[in-house]
């Protein structure tokens, strides 16, 4: 066979080339599907992602907007915060100025307290001197008198003059102990 028929007869059964009709009636159910799907399917399809790009854009929206209100938030509670700081620092300073304050008041108070208490020691001494020397008169002038009494042999019963000479002799003593001072 002569090459150009065998070529000829290689075309009309090679399986991988169809059939002019079958490819136009192929290309005619394609246009129909494709145009079916372009107008059914397709705006369905856009919708959806529509909707899904403006959910998942609201939702970024949203997020900055929870993102800014979380921002606002946490400044006002760092301002609060540092606020309540301060404030705590005032209220221990208030309460170390009036401890200190309680603590010089006490202080006044437990001297005032403490003077009183020795003044009236001192008077209190003072009060039991003047009675232990007005006690110890009239004793060493009774032993006086008695032993004077029995040094000159009389009695010297009488009060007046028994007063002068125990306040005589009281005086020459008081005397004596202020020239050896």
């Amino acid at each position: 066979m002569s090459p150009l028929i065998q070529l000829a007869a290689e075309e009309a059964e090679n399986p991988l080339v169809p059939p002019i009709p079958e490819l136009v009636i192929g290309l005619i159910a394609f246009v129909i599907v494709f145009g079916f799907l372009a107008k059914k399917l397709l705006p369905n399809i856009n919708k959806v992602l529509e909707e899904r790009r403006e959910a998942i854009e609201g939702g970024m929206e949203k997020a900055v907007a929870a993102q800014t209100e979380a921002q606002s938030v946490l400044e006002q509670y760092k301002a609060q915060l540092a606020e309540a700081r301060h404030e705590a620092a005032r209220l221990r300073q208030e309460a170390t100025e009036q401890g200190t304050a309680l603590i010089q008041e006490m202080r006044a108070e437990g001297q005032r307290q403490r003077e009183e208490i020795i003044a009236a020691g001192h008077a209190q001494i003072e009060a039991d001197r003047k009675a232990a020397a007005h006690s110890l008169r009239q004793d060493v002038g009774k032993l006086a008198t008695d032993l004077a009494g029995k040094l000159v042999g009389e009695s010297l019963e009488d009060h007046a003059r028994q007063s002068r000479t125990i306040d005589r002799f009281l005086g020459e003593l008081e005397e004596k102990a202020e020239a050896v001072r």
